[in-house]
């Protein structure tokens, strides 16, 4: 199993734009053969100093995938290039970390 973050930090005051095309491309990830899990979170309120707040333009993608092929694929759809092109002007950055069980 293939275990995916990515931590988008949108343009000021773009987060609700990207996630709402995040959330419309959703269906589509899910369909993916192999995509185990695969959504977005944002900072809890009132957490307390537990917390690293990512802040008010930042969001992160947990993930999961059955290999790294499959995530290679999800990678390479067509409706992850077309959410990346729609999305692009609005976000500021992004990280993503690959990781595999410990």
């Amino acid at each position: 199993m293939i275990h995916v973050l990515a931590i988008i930090t949108a343009k000021p005051g773009m987060r609700d734009t990207v996630l709402q095309a995040f959330r419309a491309n959703v269906p589509a990830v899910h369909a993916e053969e192999g995509c185990i899990e695969y959504g977005a979170a944002i900072d809890t309120e009132g957490a307390g100093p537990i917390q690293t707040p990512l802040g008010p333009d930042s969001f992160v993608v947990v993930e999961k995938w059955a290999s790294l092929d499959a995530l290679k694929a999800h990678a390479a759809a067509p409706h992850m290039a077309a959410y990346g092109a729609k999305t692009r002007e609005h976000i500021a950055s992004r990280v993503i970390h690959v990781l595999s069980p410990a």
